[in-house]
């Protein structure tokens, strides 16, 4: 039998498969009723993690603009950082690299020296299925299938302190992402008006959950709320009593009204609560551009221009809270460096992504992107991964959070960071 503490701990709190939108249940709410609304968590760091599914062409994003071998390679494709190019040109970073036009609210980040590229990154597994990658990448084992836990996860179980609050990780989306699987407490909240939230990954907790969540919870006398669930209920009634429908961003702040957006706007309610969020996740989709991916207009500027605007406006949001904040970007894998016959690109090897924080060494497209010449690609038609996703992972998260077990974080990883972080 699991315990009440094993439960919380365990499972975090779940209302499980029921899309809730008339608040919290009543049994949670009388226990709550019983305790002052105070705020039990002082101001945390976080960390925010959006994940870029379907695979980002990380050659458009940041196009290394001067190699001639890609410009050969992608004559639909390409695109020119020269003020005089026909269409618009490409946002000049570095002499060398260069932002899509559709990223241009991150290039006052970039400049500020808040905004790093980290380009060339990717998984030292070769698959170039979205399914493994993605598990390879969210697990952090990427030469092992059967890692139970994800990596965010484990990070939760490292942060040196006995976590009470249900909302010390929270993926804003409808199911539990795979990165957030495991023992240590995570939830999965599509909406927060709504409360609709699910939790996957621990069969034993969602069993809980589903067979005898309000048996567990009739039972809320003191003893439990001193043993463990105090600071739970609290937070929980300081979420309902929140006005998150009518909420305003600072700084008169616009959010895209897109999926990433509107997760990133709630990411942001609740660092401002203080209810003791930790790791947060979002996911961004539709990265697959196999056809018709478009240069300065089309599917992929509408999704880059989505991202940063989401991210910029999620920064910009933060105010005062900047401090405590770092966001990261992931993608399972790149793409090929020659276009194909439908003007577009297909499954391919190293990306780049992205970090933003205040303790970033920000202003630089870290890496090593060699010249594309035939010779210099991976299996002859990719850019090559130079850069092990878990060296630039590590780094953020033990630098931005204050881990220090790599060996808990990426089992199997024996490698260097690369140095994204100001010491």
């Amino acid at each position: 039998m699991l315990s009440r503490r094993g439960f919380l701990k365990s499972g975090g709190l779940a209302l499980f498969g029921v899309g809730l939108s008339g608040g919290i249940p009543a049994f949670i709410a009388q226990a709550a009723a019983g305790t002052n609304l105070v705020l039990p968590y002082k101001k945390k760091k976080t960390l925010v993690c959006i994940f870029q599914r379907g695979a980002m062409d990380g050659l458009m994003a940041v196009t290394p603009f001067t190699d001639t071998f890609l410009k050969e390679a992608r004559p639909g494709l390409f695109m020119s950082a020269a003020q005089n190019a026909s269409g618009k040109p490409l946002i000049d970073l570095d002499g060398r690299f260069g932002l899509h036009p559709s990223m241009k609210s991150f290039e006052p980040l970039f400049r500020e020296n808040r905004l790093g590229i980290v380009h060339g990154i990717g998984s030292p597994n070769t698959t170039r299925s979205h399914f493994d990658a993605q598990d390879y990448m969210e697990s952090g084992t990427p030469f092992n299938k059967g890692t139970a836990s994800g990596w965010l996860n484990r990070a939760v179980g490292l942060l040196g302190h006995d976590t009470l609050t249900p909302f010390t990780a929270v993926s804003l989306t409808s199911a539990m992402p795979r990165s957030f699987y495991g023992d240590n407490p995570s939830v999965a909240i599509s909406n927060l008006q709504d409360f609709s939230i699910q939790m996957r990954g621990n069969q034993s907790g969602a069993n809980m959950a589903a067979k005898s969540f309000e048996d567990l919870y009739d039972k809320t006398a003191s003893g439990l709320l001193q043993e463990t669930g105090k600071e739970s209920f609290e937070a929980m009634k300081m979420l309902n009593k929140t006005d998150i429908k009518n909420y305003k961003p600072a700084n008169n702040v616009v959010y895209p009204t897109s999926a990433l957006g509107n997760s990133l706007k709630q990411v942001a309610q609740l660092i401002k609560m203080d209810v003791g969020l930790e790791v947060a996740f979002a996911e961004s989709n539709g990265w697959d551009t196999h056809f018709n991916q478009g240069t300065e207009n089309g599917v992929f500027a509408r999704n880059v221009a989505d991202l940063s605007n989401s991210i910029t406006a999620f920064w910009n949001d933060l105010s005062s809270y900047q401090d405590d904040v770092t966001v990261m970007t992931m993608t399972e894998f790149g793409r090929t460096v020659r276009q194909n016959g439908t003007r577009g690109t297909d499954h391919g090897r190293a990306s780049c992504n992205f970090i933003l924080g205040n303790d970033i060494k920000g202003g630089l497209v870290h890496g090593n992107v060699q010249p594309l010449a035939v010779e210099n690609l991976e299996d002859g038609r990719d850019l090559a991964v130079t850069t092990d996703f878990r060296s630039v992972f590590s780094e953020v998260a033990d630098k931005h959070l204050g881990l220090k077990n790599d060996k808990t974080l990426f089992p199997d990883w024996k490698g260097t960071k690369i140095g994204v972080m100001k010491t």
